[in-house]
């Protein structure tokens, strides 16, 4: 067997021990077997017989039969009977009826054979393994007053400052803690833009709680610096920063077998010994009818190289490793076949909504005046006020209304992707309030130049002393709060000036994914939220869902994904964290920003790297073309069986049959790596 073989049927444990030839020696023996083999044919050909042809023979025998018999003599130690052994019996058997021509040559294309399949599939295992050796092994750190010095990777600590500098790659998992400028992430993230990168506001707090630290500052070991210098402040080890996780993950997928793998071992496990059987069989059924032992024995050994099903065993780990290859390249993290597969079947996908379909966090997208000429004092009163509060809401009011600009178009202007109705001037500081007061669940009060200033929902307005809310503002306000909207009415003493709308924004990629996945023949596609089903509603229409499902609990979540189970494989994608139970209960839970979260990266049964959901569309189509090659090489190996076992059995030579028998192995192989080159 190949070293691909033995690691999926060895739980993961390559058996190999090439000495001083490394990865070479099977090829090179292999190698050495086709030129004695050749140099005894030729002799034997032209008419030069007597012992040197059969010593010749007997020498591809050895260097032919290495490598397959010491894998042979570990399957039967552990109480495996495997290809490496039909193979050796029917070489052995052809020996011994002085056949050596015929074994030498068994064993010459056998091994041969499983040389170059190494080859291909060693091709397929360094695509992976060169994701390790993107991370440098060396940093420049800046300890004291000193210059920079260069340590190894390894001799890093949390809270060191590290220096990159320009057109370098990022040596550690840490955040920006001085200098601006654009870093590559695509070796982790798949974001085929660069990310600009900003200092973080306070280097204490962020090493406190590395989580906190915003995307515009985060770095991962193994991305590429731009053109300007970064000093980044460490927060993992070398042996826990992202990389070395995704690495260590991606290895381990091949020790996770797919349904389909699972399948072809049992077959393997009962189909070789049924293969002793029928030899038994044609040798008793050769004595029975008097024909010679010899061409019973040939005939019986051809079948038992027929049978073998090398091709088989190696046609999905060909398939899976090189797809998990692939997807890691392309900023997804697959977990072995088993979710390889089923995502590729999948019909129906649930989404979250918070962080996944929406960007996470409020926006500020409506600024309704009670009269035009108001617009300037409502949103300066409302950002003077709101400054005060620590709430989510609150903090949106302020972030997008300072950045505002005056839009003299009655069409509005866009911010975040949402169209703002009514924009207005802001630049200016806002004058200072004071005395806030939080009514939770209703609103704010604050002090702005000796008046009063109340915002909040309708509900707390209605609740005001003084003039009641214009019926055109009331409608208004209404009007927003049936689109999804969050609402917040303002007066300011005794003087409504008018209403802001504000909502989670879907992400810019939202729609296009989700019309790009139902092209690649996803059938359903589901929304799931704890948020108000007037508010989800306005999300799912936005992003194009088939169905919405708003006001859930947690567990309201694991139900609705078990529902959907009922009927077709469902793949619940989410944030790796709040939605795990239901991404457990899904047939694959699929983690977005999972770079940089531990957490995600262990929970979940693919993990896109990068907030992008357009990752999602090549995750699904790389899943898809996999499953189709996986089929393909079944059927393909299954039939080569069913055709040469029979062919074998009226007359076909040993020869004929290990050729077709190897050539299937080498167009199994090298189908699956067509999955390296899947295009993004």
């Amino acid at each position: 067997m190949t070293e691909a073989e033995n690691a999926t049927t060895n739980g993961g444990a390559t058996t190999h021990r090439h000495g001083f030839l490394g990865e070479r020696a099977e090829l090179v023996s292999a190698l050495l077997a086709l030129t004695v083999y050749l140099a005894g044919l030729t002799l034997q050909l032209t008419g030069h017989g007597g012992p040197v042809p059969q010593a010749l023979f007997i020498a591809a025998y050895a260097f032919g039969g290495f490598f397959t018999l010491r894998e042979a003599l570990l399957a039967v130690h552990g109480g495996r009977f495997q290809v490496d052994f039909l193979m050796l019996v029917a070489a052995a058997g052809a020996a011994a009826i002085g056949r050596w021509e015929e074994g030498a040559v068994l064993l010459v294309l056998f091994s041969l054979g499983h040389a170059l399949e190494g080859y291909a599939m060693g091709r397929a295992r360094r695509s992976i393994e060169a994701l390790g050796a993107l991370a440098p092994r060396t940093a420049l750190v800046r300890r004291g007053a000193g210059a920079p010095v260069e340590v190894p990777v390894e001799e890093l600590a949390v809270g060191d400052t590290v220096v990159v500098r320009p057109h370098t790659r990022v040596p550690a998992d840490g955040f920006v803690a001085a200098g601006t400028g654009s870093v590559d992430q695509s070796p982790i993230t798949g974001e085929s833009i660069p990310a600009d990168k900003v200092p973080v506001a306070d280097r204490a707090a962020a090493l406190a709680d590395p989580g906190a630290a915003g995307p515009e500052s985060r770095v991962y070991a193994g991305t590429v610096n731009g053109s300007g210098a970064l000093d980044i402040a460490v927060t993992r080890l070398a042996g826990e920063n992202t990389l070395a996780r995704v690495v260590k993950l991606v290895q381990d997928a091949e020790e996770r077998t797919s349904p389909t793998q699972r399948f072809t071992e049992r077959f393997t496990k009962f189909f070789v010994p049924g293969v002793l059987v029928l030899v038994a069989v044609l040798l008793a059924a050769g004595a029975l009818t008097g024909e010679p032992f010899a061409d019973t024995f040939y005939r019986a050994m051809a079948v038992l190289v027929a049978a073998s099903p090398c091709a088989l065993a190696i046609a999905t780990p060909a398939a899976v490793l090189s797809a998990v290859g692939r997807a890691a390249r392309g900023g997804v993290l697959v977990k072995g076949g088993a979710p390889l597969e089923e995502f590729g079947r999948l019909r129906t996908i649930a989404f979250d909504k918070t962080g996944t379909l929406t960007e996470g966090r409020p926006r500020l997208t409506e600024i309704e005046p009670v009269h035009a000429a108001g617009r300037e004092e409502l949103l300066r009163t409302a950002v003077a006020a709101q400054r005060l509060s620590d709430h989510p809401l609150a903090q949106a009011v302020v972030r997008d209304g300072a950045g505002l600009v005056q839009a003299a178009s009655p069409s509005g202007v866009t911010v975040s992707g949402v169209t703002v109705s009514e924009a207005v001037v802001s630049e200016a500081a806002p004058s200072e309030a004071r005395n806030l007061r939080a009514l939770v669940g209703h609103g704010i009060v604050a002090e702005l130049d000796g008046e009063d200033v109340h915002i909040g929902s309708l509900a707390y307005a209605d609740t005001l002393a003084g003039p009641p809310v214009p019926a055109r503002l009331r409608d208004r306000t209404e009007e927003l709060a049936r689109t999804g909207r969050t609402t917040m009415l303002v007066r300011r003493g005794d003087r409504w000036l008018g209403t802001l709308g504000l909502m989670d924004a879907p992400r810019p990629e939202a729609a296009a994914a989700v019309a790009a996945l139902r092209g690649l023949g996803v059938q359903r596609t589901v929304m799931l939220s704890g948020d108000d089903q007037r508010v989800a509603d306005a999300v799912g229409r936005a992003v194009g869902m088939d169905e919405v499902r708003g006001g859930l609990l947690p567990e309201d979540k694991v139900a609705e994904v078990t529902r959907l189970r009922r009927t077709a494989r469902t793949a619940m994608i989410g944030d790796g964290v709040n939605d795990a139970p239901a991404m457990a209960g899904a047939t694959v839970g699929v983690a977005m920003g999972a770079a940089g979260s531990a957490v995600a990266l262990e929970t979940a049964d693919i993990a896109l790297m990068s907030d992008d959901l357009r990752r999602l569309p090549f995750i699904t189509g790389l899943s898809r073309r996999a499953s189709r090659i996986i089929r393909q090489n079944l059927w393909l190996s299954l039939g080569i069986v069913a055709v040469l076992v029979p062919a074998t059995a009226l007359g076909l030579g040993i020869g004929p049959a290990v050729l077709v028998h190897e050539g299937s192995t080498l167009v199994v192989v090298a189908n699956a790596l067509r999955l390296l080159r899947y295009a993004d």
